[in-house]
């Protein structure tokens, strides 16, 4: 039921992106940029937006890239007010001792290479991790900024330039890619749970030794 809902509020934030333009590009990357990223979402609006020549191809490169600008540096702050305990709340030991590791020896780039990949590589780890190290905000957004106009100038040409051709394909397979990207979430859900129930047992090694020797 939780899968089946989040598609239908992708679906249903993608046809309201749609609808709102340019703006829904900056309100989506709001949301794709925070604790509940839509991965693909930021990516297929702007190429369908530029697709319907509405507007010049790079003004839908600007929005997207405003919005996310705006969406990352919220979370960068919340990072920063919380400090090792926002890390600890919302990211896994590991996940955030991998982010730790590359944004204190990459610095600049760890940002703005995050920040140009697609999915599924993650970029909310780094834009928590940037806050709680206390990386300096000025760098932060430059670097934000440079991977992310990047990646959608490069998505709003090609939907300009071969949108028509993109979607027209999409419309051709959507069912087999949705049925895909369903199968994919629930093996990625089933991983994580997994993952997660093998964290906490680590975490209390001696919640079970007791009972054992109670027994």
């Amino acid at each position: 039921m939780h899968l089946l809902a989040a598609v239908v509020v992708k679906k249903t934030l993608m046809h309201l992106v749609r609808r709102l333009g340019g703006p829904g590009l900056i309100a989506l990357g709001l949301i794709d940029n925070s604790f509940i990223p839509l991965p693909g979402g930021m990516d297929a609006a702007t190429i369908l937006l530029a697709a319907a020549h509405h507007e010049p191809w790079w003004y839908y490169a600007v929005m997207a890239t405003i919005g996310s600008l705006i969406g990352g540096y919220l979370t960068y702050r919340i990072g920063l007010k919380g400090g090792q305990q926002t890390l600890d709340k919302k990211l896994s030991r590991k996940r955030a001792q991998q982010a730790e590791h590359i944004v204190q020896r990459y610095g600049f780039w760890s940002v703005a290479v995050t920040a140009i990949c697609p999915p599924p590589v993650p970029i909310v780890p780094t834009l928590i991790v940037a806050g709680a190290l206390k990386y300096p905000p000025q760098k932060f957004l430059t670097a934000l900024a440079l991977g992310r106009s990047a990646r959608y100038t490069l998505l709003a040409y090609l939907g300009h330039r071969y949108g028509r051709h993109i979607v027209r394909w999409l419309s051709r397979y959507y069912q087999p890619l949705l049925y895909i990207l369903i199968a994919l979430a629930v093996v990625g859900a089933l991983v994580a749970i997994y993952y997660w129930r093998r964290q906490r047992k680590n975490k209390n090694p001696s919640a079970s030794g007791p009972a054992q020797e109670a027994a």
